[in-house]
């Protein structure tokens, strides 16, 4: 297995004959909540699972900021955080990045935001000030060094409240879509080739990469981008449970969630040497049960057994003291957060 960019792993790794990955909408949708809603008037609460992270409003179910979960890390771990500042509204994005030392290239990303909606890519002061005139005027977004490491993971992180410990229950890669070149087709060619980046449009469409090259065709690696998620949980090791562990300790309250991280090589990120470039609570998916080659029933299985744990956690959690949010407060949330995914600029 090659130990440094994995945009070159698994190219062609085998997928199931019908991924969840695959399902129409609606076929995703519609068992996920039925067992919502079996699991609230079993627990008596809608909402229970936004008790489980405290000191985030709704619990990271929804709408909550980016940038106030970032800073409950401590700065004892600030070398495994990307630097980042947040730039509110009125505020001059161009003494912001001077103040916070960030250079060029950076990403801009919404402070309250899901999927990479909004995420770009920066190279200039020109793209920020274009950046800045298409944000939302009331809305907030950070400012975030880019992290030259080339791949990038989310690491599903549990901790049973009144444990002295958590660890990790899952270790997805995340796969951008990349064109790799044959020293003779164009990106635009290469792109059309494959079904997961057919509908990109490459930076450069004319330039012909060499035999071999990785050219990334986006910024955010989100499935809705064609990412490709790989559940790789066989490289959990002690020492990167302990780093996370450590992290998610650090944070006040913090019982469930992911690190989105970026890391050089397989042996780093087995060391525990990575950098967190977010951090998202109870609302986070375990996207290692989107891996296109696990089974349908197999993935189901997954995804309804994380629901369950949120009902689990959030019931210790009520029973130590802690009340879920109002359906009303977290239904307030979500439109809040999709009427602000609504406005922003497309990510790059």
């Amino acid at each position: 297995m090659p130990d440094g960019d994995l945009s070159l792993h698994n190219v062609t790794r085998p997928e199931a004959r019908f991924p969840i990955e695959c399902l129409p909408k609606p076929l995703l949708c519609i068992p996920l909540v039925a067992q919502w809603f079996w699991l609230a008037i079993r627990h008596r609460s809608l909402t229970l699972p936004s008790a489980i992270n405290p000191a985030i409003p709704t619990g990271g179910l929804a709408g909550e900021s980016k940038s106030a979960v970032l800073a409950q890390i401590a700065p004892a771990h600030a070398t495994h955080v990307a630097p980042w500042h947040l730039v509110r509204p009125n505020d001059d994005p161009h003494a912001i990045r001077a103040a916070a030392n960030l250079a060029y290239p950076l990403i801009a990303k919404p402070d309250i935001g899901w999927c990479g909606y909004g995420v770009q890519r920066i190279d200039n002061e020109e793209a920020l000030n274009a950046y800045a005139a298409a944000f939302p005027p009331t809305a907030s977004y950070i400012l975030q060094h880019r992290v030259t490491a080339p791949n990038e993971a989310g690491l599903f992180y549990v901790r049973e409240p009144g444990a002295p410990t958590g660890r990790l229950h899952g270790l997805t890669l995340r796969h951008t879509p990349t064109v790799i070149g044959d020293g003779t087709s164009t990106t635009a060619q290469l792109a059309a080739k494959n079904s997961r980046t057919a509908s990109h449009t490459p930076a450069n469409p004319d330039r012909i990469p060499n035999y071999g090259e990785p050219v990334p065709l986006t910024t955010i690696a989100s499935l809705r981008a064609g990412a490709r998620y790989e559940d790789a949980a066989r490289h959990i090791t002690p020492a990167l449970d302990a780093r996370i562990d450590a992290i998610a300790r650090s944070m006040p309250h913090f019982h469930l969630g992911r690190f989105d991280v970026r890391f050089p090589t397989l042996s780093a990120l087995r060391r525990g040497d990575f950098q967190i470039i977010e951090v998202n609570g109870a609302g986070s998916e375990a996207i290692h049960f989107w891996d296109p080659a696990l089974p349908l029933l197999t993935a189901f299985a997954g995804v309804f057994a994380k629901q369950r744990l949120l009902f689990h956690l959030g019931a210790q959690m009520r029973a130590r003291g802690t009340p879920p949010i109002s359906p009303l407060a977290l239904a307030q949330a979500w439109l809040h957060q999709q009427r602000l995914i609504a406005a922003y600029p497309p990510s790059n």
